[in-house]
């Protein structure tokens, strides 16, 4: 198979290039920019903006499965993200593969302006003829040490009184390769990190990791998005793995530091 993976360079996509290139498969990184002169690992490159579509014919020439693992954070409302729309109309005048797409768990019922661009992403999808699987995973370790990061530059470290259930990007990408060797499976079963824990205890174990001393002070915001997530609208406890732990995922990932 020719795999196409968009956002190639990001988080998640270089972890699934990385993986389907050890498993053999011809695989074919997309991205804006082009290779860097350094890059000589084994899988072809394509340049094409999935904003405007230019270049996108040429990526597509040839491919069987499209693992779409590029995002636009900008994105918000029910008019979906514009790089999955120039991706799905590309998609249909290729051929018609197999298209993979990474969604996020509990995005029906978080009301985020984000979300709701990625529940219109998945409706798209769903009507667009294409043979597709969609994935929904929980939130990724990096974004859970992204907002902690960003907490504990304060003395006391404020943390939403919410549950996370955060997962690794190795073992999304791990789903996701066996997802684009599969037949199309349209919505396919949820994918929760091994734990679901509270951001406090996750806070802490932050701390303890990167060796900071910091108050942690749980509270209850406002507003619908917290409700839901209080709720539970964001975890999906049945569909647990067995992987990487954020404990784990931290002794690999930061240094500690005082």
């Amino acid at each position: 198979m020719v795999i196409l993976v968009t956002g190639g360079t990001g988080t998640l996509g270089r972890v699934v290039v990385q993986r389907l290139t050890e498993r053999g498969d011809r695989v074919r990184a997309l991205s804006r920019r082009g290779r860097p002169a350094d890059d000589h690992a084994p899988y072809e490159w394509a340049t094409a903006d999935l904003t405007t579509g230019a270049g996108l014919h040429e990526a597509l020439t040839g491919v069987d499965v499209i693992l779409h693992c590029a995002n636009d954070q900008r994105a918000s409302g029910d008019r979906g993200m514009p790089v999955t729309r120039q991706l799905v109309q590309a998609a249909r005048r290729a051929g018609s593969p197999h298209l993979v797409y990474v969604s996020i768990v509990g995005i029906d019922a978080i009301p985020l302006g984000y979300y709701r661009a990625k529940v219109a992403d998945e409706k798209l999808i769903e009507a667009s003829g294409l043979p597709h699987t969609i994935l929904r995973a929980t939130q990724f370790h990096d974004l859970i040490l992204t907002l902690f990061a960003a907490a504990a530059k304060l003395p006391v470290m404020f943390v939403p009184s919410v549950r996370f259930q955060p997962v690794d990007v190795h073992d999304v990408a791990a789903r996701l390769v066996e997802l684009a060797a599969a037949e199309p499976a349209g919505r396919a079963p949820d994918l929760g990190g091994p734990e679901v824990r509270q951001a406090r205890d996750l806070a802490r174990t932050y701390l303890r990791a990167t060796g900071r001393r910091r108050l942690v002070v749980p509270v209850t915001l406002p507003g619908r998005v917290f409700r839901a997530l209080r709720r539970g609208a964001g975890i999906t406890p049945d569909h647990a793995i067995d992987g990487i732990t954020f404990e784990q995922y931290l002794a690999n990932r930061v240094p500690a530091r005082s």
